[in-house]
């Protein structure tokens, strides 16, 4: 966990290193916190969707572009766990399979504003929003030996976040959102149902054919700071 905090602090200097070093040109920036939970959804556990049951934290950055669109930078820490006793799956519950692992995940991409979000407007504005563009996750690859889950070694995947949420300016320099976002992930061991290790092939269980999926829900808290944007286009 103290490595965790170690990248998280790493990622807001370099954060604050680029804004410092850049001047932005008249955009305005946003740095802040991610606090919440997380669950997730595969072949082990509960089928429910949105189930925060873990705790998730991250920081996040944003550029705002205009308006309407920001560029969105995060990196965000998370355990997950699953538990064939919570399913209501009776095949699940017989089975009788449980696994915890932990997720990190860096993830970049576009955030859409449904209504204006002009920032040096005094008046108070609200929004919905939604969010998507690539992540990369690193856990843990799973495999079960009897209903043990062991842990392969540290793999990586590519993940497809997909985030819906509402914000607005609590001050002039504070904007708080509520969000929920699941992650499509392209691997399928991060619980322990489908291993990749080649030796390790006939411990495969589940859907074959879906991957891995994990949900974080909860909220942010980001404090908008540089120069007054000009919102043109060239």
């Amino acid at each position: 966990m103290h490595a965790i905090f170690d990248l998280m602090k790493r990622f807001f200097l370099t954060i604050l290193l680029v804004t410092g070093v850049l001047k932005l040109n008249g955009q305005i920036n946003e740095i802040g916190v991610f606090i919440g939970g997380s669950n997730y959804i595969g072949d082990i556990g509960a089928t429910t969707y949105i189930n925060p049951s873990d705790v998730a934290i991250g920081v996040l950055y944003k550029w705002n572009k205009s308006p309407r669109h920001a560029y969105r930078f995060s990196l965000k820490h998370a355990e997950i766990n699953g538990d064939d006793a919570e399913s209501d799956v009776p095949g699940r519950n017989k089975r009788g399979l449980a696994f915890t692992n932990t997720i990190t995940e860096f993830s970049a991409g576009l955030e859409f504003n449904f209504f204006d979000f002009n920032l040096h407007q005094m008046d108070q504005k609200t929004t919905p929003y939604i969010y998507t563009g690539i992540s990369y996750a690193f856990y843990d690859g799973l495999f079960f030996a009897g209903k043990e889950p062991r842990s392969d070694a540290q793999h990586g995947t590519a993940a497809i976040p997909m985030i819906v949420g509402i914000k607005s300016n609590i001050t002039p320099n504070l904007i708080l959102g509520a969000e929920i976002g699941a992650r499509y992930t392209f691997a399928d061991d991060i619980d322990g149902s489908f291993p990749t290790n080649e030796n390790l092939d006939n411990l495969k269980f589940g859907n074959l054919l879906s991957k891995d999926w994990y949900v974080f829900t909860g909220f942010t808290l980001t404090y908008t700071f540089g120069e007054k944007p000009c919102y043109c286009f060239d």
